[in-house]
Formats: C-alpha cells, structure tokens, sequence
C-alpha cells in the first residue's frame, strides 16, 4: 500500500534543509525523501529514503531504504572506525549518491553537524570523511588544500570506484589514513572495510566466484523493477555482479561478472585491465572497453587522460596477461568519462571510440 508521501530534494535547498528533512524521513514524522527524480509520488510507509542509481547497465534503478537500513549502516561503519559521539564528518560528495547521503545519515547518528565542503576549499578539521579515487588521486597530485585536509582526518573512507594499490600506498605515504571500502547501492553503500565485512555483514561466494552479500543494511528494493530486486534477491542474500575470493574471512574483489569480453575466442576482463595499468602505470588512469569489431568479435581498446605510450602499455599486458590481452586501439581524451561518483563510463567510451575510428 502505497501511503507515504515522496518529495525531490531541490538543487536549490541549502544543507541544513536538507539535512532536517533527512531526519524527519528517519524518524518517520515527515515525508520520505528522493535525492533524484523518481517515477513515484508516493511510497510504502516503511520507505524513507530513494535513490536513483547511475544506471550502469539499462535504466536507472530506484533503490529505496528503510530508516533501519540506514542506521544499520552508519553503525557498522562507526563501530569500525571507533566513532563516538560529537565526531565530525567532512561532506565532500555528491548527496544524490548512497555515499553522501550516507555522510549525512552518520553525523546525525553522532549528533554532529556535516561540515560541507564540497564547493570551497577552506577546509577545517573532521574527524572522518568519504571521497571516491579520482578525489584522492587529485589529493595527492598537486591539491594540497585536500591533502592537508585528509592528513588531519583519523579515517578517510575511499570507495565509489577500484582503487589501484600504488594509489593506495602514495596515499598512505602521504600521511592519510586509508579504509578502503566495498560495498554498493543495494547495501546502503560500503558493507566491506578494508577487505573486512562490517559487524552483521555476511559474505559469500557462489560457485563461479559471484559475491553474495546479507546484512540489516540491505534496501528494501527497487520501487520501479521490482521484478529485477526479486532476481538478485533470495533468502535475505542480494546476488552482486562481482567477483572475489574469500582468504580467512577477508574478501578481495577480482573482477566484475559483467564486464568481460571475448576477443578473437580469448576472455578479457576489463576491470582486470583497469586495475593491472591503474597500478603499474601510476599515477596515469586508464579506462579499457570492448568496441565491436569484424576481426576480432569485440577489440580491446584503452584510453587515458594523458598521452599514453602504446608500446609500453602493449608490452606490460602481453608479459602479464597474454598476448590475448594486447589493446588493439588506444585514445586520449581530455577527461576519462565517469558516472555516478567515479566508476568507468564504457559504455560512453565506446562512442569516443566509435567516433575517432
């Protein structure tokens, strides 16, 4: 039954509406809250919070949340990080994001207010704070105002999109202390610290090494497929399209279901690609694709925002992966295109390429 009102959250409303309405759609005496347009004007009574994801493969999918949920999030993740109350968090994403609105639901938790500083650069002190990669690569390579920013803070959560371990170790030789976290829309955001599940996470495999996820911080589902929640949902487990190993109860993600291709009859996987140039080639970012192709069925191609050595990069992929894994065509463009808060735009790099060919 449908009987609770959703209202937008406007451009035009200043932080402090926000964060009040957020609190009057937890403790359910106000109306639930989108963070996007959505396709419903009204929500079942149990439903806060919506929102929109990226839509990373079709459309965008609803997600919505229960005030449970979100709480359930934002404390696991502060009985990781050891908060307390009167703790700060620094607000330096998106709110239309899980992970920013998530910023928000921990500070009320810690009975704090957020310190916003996503459009200044005088920044103050915070005990915590969330940014995605391409924020701490830019931290770390000439924005000292964020580096110093980050150094101040006893824990900065890094998500959103794969960190490669050379960034991660030139972050934390630059005096930030990195928590690394896994997680997604489905599950309230991050559920995975440091390779380590959050307090009442449970993780499994299935038999082709997909990573299965349950927890109290789980969504309610998706308000416009609901067909699809039921899909990736059974018995409480939501069914992720990636891919990892568990060693001694840690999880180590390998790869994403969904984003490999075949290539002259050869598997490729591009999260694999990103990740091994990501690392080798630091601090220079590259995004791989498949782009249809007569010879080879689909041809692995790279791009990256700076001039790449081609014969480098060929050289690295075949001695570490196989010849199979020689890119076939290479682009660079002012900026990588991502969506959402930092994750790969295939497919909008397939028509760069589609363009430059």
């Amino acid at each position: 039954m449908l009987s609770r009102e959703l209202i937008t959250v406007l451009p035009e409303w200043e932080l402090p509406q926000v964060t009040q309405s957020l609190q009057a759609a937890l403790a359910g005496i106000g109306p639930a809250l989108a963070f996007a347009p959505t396709s419903q004007t009204h929500v079942s009574q149990e439903v806060a919070l919506v929102i929109p994801t990226s839509g990373s493969t079709g459309a965008a999918k609803e997600v919505a949340y229960t005030a449970d949920a979100l709480r359930a999030s934002a404390r696991a993740a502060h009985a990781f990080l050891g908060a307390q109350s009167g703790d700060t968090w620094s607000l330096l994403l998106p709110t239309n994001h899980i992970a920013g609105v998530n910023v928000l639901v921990r500070a009320l938790e810690l009975g704090a207010d957020v310190l916003d500083f996503r459009n200044t650069n005088n920044y103050r002190t915070a005990q915590f704070t969330s940014v995605v990669p391409t924020q701490l690569h830019r931290a770390v390579n000439g924005d000292h105002e964020l580096l110093a920013h980050l150094q101040s803070a006893r824990h900065v959560l890094v998500g959103g999109a794969a960190t490669s371990e050379a960034q991660l170790s030139e972050a934390t030789a630059s005096g930030i202390k990195v928590v690394t976290t896994y997680g997604m829309s489905e599950m309230s955001g991050g559920c995975v610290y440091n390779n380590e599940p959050l307090t009442g996470v449970e993780v499994e495999l299935g038999e082709t090494g997909v990573i299965r996820l349950r927890g109290p911080m789980m969504a309610h589902g998706y308000l416009n497929y609901p067909e699809l929640w039921s899909q990736a949902t059974s018995d409480g487990w939501f069914t992720t399209n990636d891919l990892g190993t568990l060693i001694d109860g840690r999880l180590h993600i390998t790869g994403r279901a969904d984003d490999v291709i075949i290539s002259g009859g050869e598997k490729i996987s591009l999260s694999a690609i990103d990740a091994a140039l990501n690392n080798h080639f630091a601090p220079q970012q590259f995004i791989s694709v498949g782009v249809p192709d007569p010879e080879w069925g689909t041809k692995l191609c790279i791009a990256s925002d700076t001039s790449i050595n081609e014969q480098a990069v060929r050289d690295f992929l075949r001695a570490d992966m196989g010849s199979h894994a020689s890119p076939k065509a290479f682009l660079t463009l002012p900026a990588l295109p991502l969506r959402g808060i930092g994750k790969p735009d295939r497919d909008a790099l397939v028509g760069y390429f589609t363009v430059s060919e």
